[in-house]
């Protein structure tokens, strides 16, 4: 019998990074250890095909591949939510499909991007998907990257839709979540996420439910007892283990100029840290050796084995 995701649903989810060789090739190797590390750190769940995993840059076979293989790996640990975000609605429905074959718990999905929808046609747009998919489905707000939000009012409609269980945000916008949680407040069993870590701990102790950080795939449990400490109002932990989190903000992902940067430090750590390559798919190339030995030494300066 399938299991269910729990409503709320609480905690630390890490939108996985992808482990690549080449363009054509996960790293096999490199996506277990990943795996195995963040399942030993405490993590509540795996988002894989998201930003952090660069779906976008990444073939349909690479994507069904990844998604069979993380179920394999997981065997029912931990949740696995896999990103269905695509520009054509039969691509998202199929990965959907998918991702329900391979047992994986729950979907993830973007508005499409390109085109600019009105939130009519976005509602409608999520009404028809959501008929057409058997798994639990996660709104993704990332205006950032897709030049539509999921208005306050949109989101209160959508939570009364029973196949929609939940919404992460990434707009960074305080503003934003305070009107996302009011509109939410006749429905509390509707999770809200928040993705940048550096307000996750504010965002929990304000009553959002959890966080979907990638540097839990560095630090998972960081980013854990953290959680944890916001949920028991622990000031004293939450403080020492947020100058860290900001530490990790305010130098691994912020070496080169580019709005890459976050992207390529995260991988470059990993690999630095000996869990898996740090290949870049195309467009993007992975830091060369300056940048590298930056990396190493902000990890260094981290004191990173004793986050581990």
């Amino acid at each position: 019998m399938k299991r269910e995701l729990p409503k709320p649903f609480r905690g630390i989810v890490v939108p996985l990074v992808t482990p690549l060789i080449n363009n054509d090739t996960i790293d096999i190797e490199g996506l277990k250890r990943l795996i195995e590390h963040t399942i030993e750190g405490g993590v509540h769940g795996i988002f894989i095909l998201g930003t952090t995993g660069e779906f976008a840059s990444i073939s349909y076979k690479l994507r069904h591949e990844l998604i069979e293989q993380t179920c394999r790996i997981v065997n029912e640990r931990v949740y696995v939510l896999v990103g269905i975000a695509d520009s054509a609605f039969a691509e998202s429905v199929t990965l959907a499909k998918k991702a329900h074959a391979c047992g994986a718990d729950a979907v993830v999905l973007t508005p499409p991007y390109y085109f600019t929808l009105g939130q009519p046609e976005l509602l409608e747009y999520l009404q028809e998907i959501e008929a057409q998919i058997s798994l639990p489905l996660f709104l993704y707000n990332m205006p950032f990257q897709t030049k539509i939000e999921f208005a306050p009012e949109t989101v209160k409609a959508i939570a009364k839709m029973p196949g929609v269980v939940g919404i992460k945000d990434s707009s960074a916008n305080l503003a934003y979540f305070k009107k996302v949680q009011f509109a939410l407040k006749e429905h509390p069993d509707f999770t809200f996420m928040v993705g940048p870590e550096e307000i996750m701990s504010d965002f929990v102790l304000s009553g959002g439910h959890g966080g979907v950080n990638g540097g839990a795939n560095m630090f998972p449990k960081l980013y854990v007892d953290l959680y944890n400490a916001s949920v028991n109002h622990d000031f004293d932990k939450i403080q020492k283990l947020q100058q860290k989190v900001i530490q990790i903000s305010s130098t691994i992902y912020k070496v080169g100029s580019y709005n890459s940067s976050y992207l390529k430090g995260l991988k470059c750590a990993l690999s630095a840290m000996g869990i898996c390559d740090d290949f870049m798919a195309e467009p993007f190339h992975k830091f060369n050796e300056p940048e590298r030995a930056k990396i190493k030494q902000m990890l260094d300066n981290l004191n990173y084995r004793e986050l581990l």
